[in-house]
């Protein structure tokens, strides 16, 4: 199997390993517990957006998609939820704390670059694949990670679900962090 591939169908399952290493660690401590409900409000509210935009096809395992989503989020940068889950991991690592918190944020990032640079290329792949010259022009003038400061204009005029239905779809993303949380909460009062 590829690399790419099986970061892509067990990304939701990856990042397991590293969640249990921040939860042995766990010391929280002001004021990087604030520091880290921000984060983690900021990684949430990107995730959702783009969540309201790209639907529920953002939980599948198969690589691919059935159009090509540039507006939203996507009118800013092309990988919204990665980046949103970049903030949000972020943001446990500070809540939960380390006895040296700027090397456990380092692993995250290490963990998390490295896993999203393989499922973005083999993305990518698939995307020019699929949709050829219209993935490339908007690859050209829509960034990666880091955002546009002005929204792209495409072609793509799809309205976002309903607050409810995104609420829905991204109720499993909410349900990690609230277990991950606990489990450091239970850590600290019990360890």
């Amino acid at each position: 199997m590829d690399i790419r591939n099986f970061f892509f169908k067990y990304r939701s399952y990856t990042p397991i390993p590293l969640a249990l290493l921040i939860i042995y660690f766990s010391q929280p401590a002001l004021p990087y517990v604030w520091y880290g409900l921000i984060c983690l409000g900021i990684g949430e509210c990107i995730r959702f957006w783009a969540v309201r935009y790209a639907g529920g096809i953002t939980r599948t395992t198969n690589v691919g998609a059935t159009a090509l989503c540039s507006s939203g989020p996507f009118a800013y940068i092309r990988n919204p939820l990665y980046t949103g889950n970049f903030f949000i991991f972020s943001g446990v690592v500070l809540i939960a704390g380390a006895p040296n918190i700027w090397v456990m944020l380092a692993v995250t990032w290490i963990f998390f670059l490295t896993q999203y640079s393989l499922i973005i290329y083999l993305e990518e792949e698939t995307l020019v694949s699929l949709f050829g010259a219209e993935y490339e022009t908007y690859r050209q003038h829509v960034p990666r990670l880091l955002p546009r400061f002005s929204a792209w204009t495409s072609d793509d005029k799809r309205r976002p679900m309903t607050f409810m239905k995104t609420l829905k779809t991204e109720k499993r993303t909410l349900q990690n962090i609230i277990l991950i949380l606990l489990l450091v909460i239970i850590r600290q009062q019990f360890v």
